[in-house]
């Protein structure tokens, strides 16, 4: 073989080389942005949006707290034969799709946790940028029915990551504008996506009309990373405390095991 021809084939083989290198180093690449995106969805991201949660949530508290200073606290209703006071829950008028109009808190789930409800759940209105959402067909906080949300168990800040570690008796503490809404955990369940009857005025019995009492469903995908279930959460309503007391339901602060 000549010289010229060995050169020839040394050239090709060193382009072929070339070639699969650059591949080589495409890939690589690819594989290390998907590794980065993937980190990002499952733990930076989250943790950024679990902040910006929080902290939009502390300043629309504390918006409202100010509201509240100047009103009258109003009257609460005695109960003649045990001689506890309660005060009936003011009900909010029904929210607009994507409209920001309470805040959830749960201290089984940290003393920070706050997470801004709006109407809808659809994941670009609500679930994807504000956090938890409220089925707008069913009752609003205190009304008579049912107060149904959903939010994420995984991503954009998982407001319901935690939803599977509620114990019976737990408070679920819906904030507002006017007051603070007290719900205690019930009972868990899983379902199939199709099963609607979780969000009946009295859940999972539709039938029954009317509903008599108040209830909290938090809805949530099962398992993780899988929109195969649903993981639902049963609450009912335990009480109400006005804003304008100045006060804070004594929920917030007592004792979770």
């Amino acid at each position: 073989m000549t010289g010229r021809a060995q050169a020839r084939r040394a050239a090709r083989a060193r382009g072929r080389t070339s070639v699969v290198g650059v591949l080589g180093e495409i890939l690589l690449t690819l594989g290390a942005v998907v590794l980065l995106y993937v980190a990002w969805q499952l733990w930076i991201g989250d943790v950024i949006y679990g902040a910006q949660h929080a902290a939009r949530a502390e300043e629309r508290s504390r918006e409202w707290a100010e509201i509240a200073a100047q009103a009258p606290a109003p009257e609460p209703t005695l109960d003649p034969e045990t001689g506890d006071t309660w005060y009936e829950p003011e009900i909010l008028p029904k929210a607009a799709d994507r409209e920001r109009f309470a805040i959830l808190r749960v201290p089984r789930w940290g003393e920070d946790y706050a997470v801004d409800i709006a109407g809808g759940v659809t994941r670009a209105g609500t679930l994807d940028t504000i956090g938890i959402g409220h089925y707008l067909d069913t009752e609003m906080p205190g009304e008579v029915g049912n107060f149904g949300l959903a939010a994420h168990r995984t991503t954009f800040g998982k407001p319901f990551t935690d939803i599977q570690n509620l114990r019976i008796g737990d408070a679920i503490v819906v904030e507002t504008e006017v007051g603070w809404y007290t719900y205690r955990f019930r009972t868990l369940e899983y379902v199939q996506p199709s099963e609607y009857d979780v969000l009946a005025d009295v859940p999972q019995a539709p039938e029954v009309l009317p509903a008599g009492e108040r209830y909290i469903t938090l809805t949530s995908c099962s398992p993780r990373f899988s929109l195969a279930e649903r993981i639902v959460a049963y609450g009912v309503f335990d009480s109400f405390l006005p804003r304008s007391t100045g006060e804070l339901p004594a929920a917030l602060t007592e004792e979770v095991d």
